[in-house]
């Protein structure tokens, strides 16, 4: 009967899905998995009457969409505060044993629940809306209140139950009125260097690490791109939930785990106290490297659920939790070269080659050694043996030289940056109060090829397709001198490149014209207004690094808040908030004990907007 053949290809298809993306062992070919999923699709569409919300065919196919829908949240989905030692983690539990004295609850309270430990995912945060226990919503985490409508690119994860329970016709608990669930969409370490090699292979910029995969996986237009990636989803909490209570966050975590939701069993504890929530984050860090997946901390939340309401929040942050982040690794190797690159404004930054060394599973090669005053102040020059670490566990850094530190002999010579350009033999000048050397030409080719990569980014025009090569070969042949230039080219022209053809260049002409539709930012709230007392009262922040806002706006925000910027990293700053590739501050305020903001805490802090 149809109603008999549609739950065993069902059957069939979900076994398949599981061999191929939980196991990496599939058991039938391609061929024979679309011929299945065909005969499947083709009688839903004619007996209707056998629709199943948790179908294999209803995870994928959605057609792509032009730009994502705002999603509006009513519970806040919260950043944590960071701790970044075990002393820190000690500091946590003192915190909230304080406040809960000061509101007169017993002592004993919080040893009576305890903690509840969980590794902290390095992924996308997300949220699954379901209604009468159908899933009809999924968005990212945003700015806490508003994120991103991804319910398509969501629907073709194999891990998200498009209906909960997740097997209904094997009894169970009913399915709630509400449930919004929170958790992390993530990919395996594995399958980033195989998507990876396909990129290589494609001519395409490969991801530098699974967090980055997994939310330019989640954030395409086109649900088939998501669906090709082999995403995976932990869901750690909840947001609105109507029609089921938990004493305690371990409670919660067993209720969403009885409803079908991945609840990540292993890597959580239920801790008696902030000792045994210390040797479980020892325990994780000594395994992150075995993990199939990247962990970046461990996630540490008070237990009972009524004490986190006595808690409550501050600066959109929980006071009963916190993200206990490890310490980064370190390595060391050798530096072959020192060879300088042109940013886009004429920026001379000199580079490390380093020999080959894995730190945090991820094969470094170079190393940023940001501008010529940090080369001094570490002496660090070719030959010598050095200690590297990822700065913020992602950008490659060089910590010290061992050489200099052991005053090694027969070392090579010091390092200066060139006086010339080594691209186009334009005088280099160092920028009067800055650290910067600049190029000084106007016509330099490597400024220009580094403009138009800014403009045609996933940040700025998002181009997709006009990679670093393509844009090298486009002004080496003449054929773009400004971004203007971009909209001039042809199919012909772009067809007769190396290595394009004429089906790419359909693609990236089809890109360069969606980009005349791009949509300008607009400032959404007006800034506070100065008030004598303001969230940044008495307080004194220093920036370091690229920040995704222009810096003066930061520096207004600090301002506006009655705070002040500092000139230099002094033991007077109260907060160092970093960028991305955050320089020589970002060491010193480690060194000082100074705490270090990212862009989003430092939004928390001061009640900004990403």
């Amino acid at each position: 009967s149809p109603s008999g053949r549609v739950e065993e290809l069902r059957r069939l298809l979900r076994y398949h899905n599981d061999r191929y993306y939980r196991d990496d062992a599939p058991e039938i070919s391609d061929a024979e998995y679309d011929a299945l999923f065909l005969e499947l699709r083709r009688l839903e569409e004619a007996h209707p009457e056998l629709a199943d919300p948790d179908s294999p065919t209803l995870r994928v196919g959605a057609e792509p969409v032009a730009a994502f829908g705002t999603v509006v949240r009513d519970v806040p989905m919260l950043s944590l505060q960071n701790a970044f030692s075990e002393v820190e983690l000690l500091e946590f539990d003192a915190r909230v044993r304080r406040f809960l004295a000061g509101r007169d609850v017993p002592g004993n309270a919080l040893d009576r629940s305890g903690y509840v430990a969980e590794v902290k995912i390095d992924g996308l945060a997300v949220e699954l809306t379901y209604e009468g226990g159908r899933y009809i919503l999924g968005a990212t985490r945003g700015d806490g209140t508003r994120g991103e409508d991804v319910t398509a690119n969501l629907r073709t994860i194999p891990d998200v139950p498009l209906s909960v329970p997740r097997d209904r016709k094997k009894g169970g608990p009913p399915p709630p009125a509400h449930l919004s669930a929170r958790g992390e969409v993530y990919m395996e370490k594995r399958d980033l260097v195989a998507l990876n090699r396909g990129r290589e292979r494609a001519g395409e910029p490969v991801f530098a690490n699974p967090r980055n995969a997994a939310a330019g996986s989640v954030r395409q237009l086109d649900p088939k791109v998501t669906a090709s990636r082999r995403l995976k989803l932990w869901v750690y909490g909840t947001g609105r939930v109507e029609g089921a209570r938990f004493p305690s966050h371990w409670e919660e975590l067993s209720w969403l785990s009885g409803m079908g939701l991945p609840v990540n069993r292993e890597g959580s504890r239920r801790c008696r106290d902030i000792g045994e929530v210390a040797a479980f984050y020892r325990e994780m860090e000594g395994k992150k490297e075995s993990l199939p997946y990247e962990i970046d901390g461990v996630v540490v939340k008070v237990n009972d659920t009524a004490l986190q309401r006595e808690l409550g929040e501050i600066s959109r942050s929980p006071r009963w939790a916190v993200a206990a982040k490890f310490s980064p690794d370190r390595a060391e190797t050798t530096v072959e070269e020192i060879v300088v690159s042109v940013g886009r404004s004429g920026t001379i930054t000199p580079v490390a080659l380093l020999s080959p060394v894995v730190v945090r599973g991820v094969t470094v090669r170079r190393a940023t050694l940001h501008n010529q005053d940090l080369i001094d102040g570490k002496d660090i020059r070719v030959g010598d043996r050095v200690l590297v670490q990822r700065a913020g566990d992602v950008i490659p850094e060089v910590v010290e030289s061992l050489s200099a530190a052991k005053n090694a002999p027969g070392r090579g010579p010091k390092f200066r940056i060139p006086d010339r350009c080594p691209v186009c033999g334009a005088p280099v000048e160092r920028v009067p109060g800055e650290a910067a050397h600049r190029c000084t030409g106007t016509g330099c080719v490597a400024k220009r090829k580094e403009a138009l990569r800014h403009f045609v980014a996933k940040n700025a025009m998002d181009i997709e397709g006009m990679g670093t090569k393509i844009v090298s070969a486009l002004v080496d042949q003449g054929l773009v001198t400004e971004p203007a230039d971009l909209y001039r080219l042809d199919r012909e022209t772009l067809a007769a490149m190396e290595r394009l053809g004429e089906k790419s260049a359909d693609n990236l002409l089809r890109a360069i014209d969606g980009s005349r539709r791009v949509r300008l930012l607009r400032e959404t709230t007006p800034l506070p207004e100065t008030t004598p007392s303001g969230k940044g009262s008495g307080k004194t922040f220093l920036f370091t690094g690229t920040l995704s806002m222009p810096r003066a706006r930061a520096v207004g925000m600090v301002r506006k808040e009655g705070g002040t910027v500092a000139a230099g990293m002094s033991r007077k700053v109260d907060f160092l908030v970093a960028g991305a590739d955050a320089g020589g501050k970002l060491a010193k305020a480690r060194e000082l004990g100074i705490p270090i903001l990212t862009e989003e805490e430092f939004l928390a802090m001061l009640g900004g907007k990403a």
